[in-house]
């Protein structure tokens, strides 16, 4: 948002949606988090009065958002939290992240919840300053992965390796391997997903393949193994990514009718079931960053890393089989 006023005017099929709802399918890049401390420090106004994020449109109001809602500045702060150190050196870290665990805090994170449990927190208590290029939030971060995703990410000490990995990342040198259990029988062996993804201009949280205008993903995928059991069919997939989009590979493969299993922000439900048998469920998406080969940053030589599925992932594969 640049130009204020902003000045909306409601229609018919607006009536009975939340203000907050209505304004973040009009401002299609702003989240609906900040939409709402927007309305809750009352720079919206609903016919001239301010009002709240959970006031329900008549229809016809004329909605005026009088400026923008400055955000504290944030820094990530070390914190003791136990790291599963694959490499290091005066370069650059390996970690195999757990599922569960922010990269980085958010830019619209509190003061009273910033940062807590975060990789960059655990990286800067253990390894001190990382490098600057990804800001007072993000230092060292070169790439991410899902908070719900485990597995191997590559971090930056200094500046100059920073530069380095971003630029093998941006030419696509970086070769990254997941493992990925998803719903139902995969049709073919193996294929490339080339959908374009964007943000989803009702559900924030998501990510689509079904808006014009998005960003270019590329996903290949290969078939590992088709399950076949009481809890219904599943696909075990080795997938690799030329591009790095927000959740590609979890809205690649729910754009394909196979959601990850335990992804239920892309249509898996919530527990699979078996007859005369206890529904399961898995607390976290079944997708792993299992590979990860590239170029050391300063000294060009070929790095290979790899970590098997976490227990909790094995474990469900086992009780599938059962």
């Amino acid at each position: 948002m640049a130009e204020f006023p902003k000045v909306f005017l409601g229609t018919v099929e607006d009536a009975g949606k939340r203000l907050d709802q209505y304004l973040a399918s009009r401002l299609a890049e702003t989240s609906r988090a900040r939409i709402q401390r927007l309305v809750t420090a009352q720079k919206v106004l609903v016919d001239g009065a301010p009002a709240k994020p959970s006031f329900r449109l008549r229809g016809a109001e004329t909605i005026t958002i009088l400026g923008a809602i400055e955000s504290p500045a944030l820094r990530a702060i070390p914190e003791d939290i136990p790291l599963d150190l694959i490499y290091q050196d005066e370069d650059l870290v390996v970690v195999n992240k757990p599922a569960g665990m922010m990269v980085h805090a958010g830019a619209g994170a509190t003061e009273d919840d910033r940062n807590r449990g975060t990789l960059v927190n655990a990286l800067l208590h253990r390894f001190g300053p990382l490098s600057t290029m990804g800001g007072d939030l993000r230092p060292g971060i070169v790439h991410r992965l899902d908070k719900a995703t485990s597995g191997l990410i590559v971090v930056a000490k200094n500046d100059r390796a920073h530069r380095k990995l971003a630029a093998q990342f941006a030419r696509r040198q970086v070769k990254k391997t997941y493992l990925a259990l998803v719903h139902g029988w995969v049709d073919e062996d193996q294929g490339t997903i080339t959908k374009s993804i964007r943000r989803d201009r009702v559900r924030r949280t998501r990510m689509t393949t079904r808006r014009l205008g998005g960003r270019e993903a590329i996903t290949r995928y290969f078939v590992e193994q088709r399950i076949h059991s009481g809890y219904g069919k599943f696909t075990f997939l080795r997938v690799e990514i030329d591009t790095g989009r927000t959740h590609q590979i979890r809205v690649h493969l729910s754009s394909l009718g196979h959601p990850v299993v335990g992804d239920t922000l892309y249509g898996a439900p919530r527990e699979v079931h078996k007859k005369n048998a206890r529904a399961i469920s898995l607390a976290r998406n079944f997708l792993h960053a299992a590979e990860l080969q590239l170029e050391h940053p300063i000294s060009g030589e070929p790095l290979r890393f790899s970590v098997p599925l976490p227990r909790d992932l094995g474990n469900f594969l086992e009780h599938l089989a059962q």
